[in-house]
């Protein structure tokens, strides 16, 4: 019972970082290592190269932004339609 509330304590403390360091939990086989460095930040403006080709060739995106555009057109003039039927 007492270690029951001495864990739960500690969990609700906050201190779930040293926990997961103490030898009988400690961390699966399978986790990467930490790094030597704790406080070192991710490198978020690290981007990926840029790509060779386009994602999308320019032929089928103008292939795709004309059928959207008819979609558009229809569904303008159905509305319309509606409308002036009311």
């Amino acid at each position: 019972m007492g270690a029951l509330l001495l864990l739960s304590a500690l969990a609700l403390g906050g201190c779930t970082s040293s926990i997961a360091d103490l030898p009988l939990v400690g961390t699966p086989a399978d986790a990467p290592a930490r790094p030597k460095d704790p406080s070192a930040y991710l490198p978020v403006h690290d981007l990926p190269p840029d790509r060779e080709e386009a994602v999308i060739p320019p032929a089928e995106r103008a292939k795709i932004e004309a059928e959207l555009a008819a979609a558009r057109d229809r569904q303008a003039s159905v509305a319309a339609k509606e409308t002036a039927a009311k």
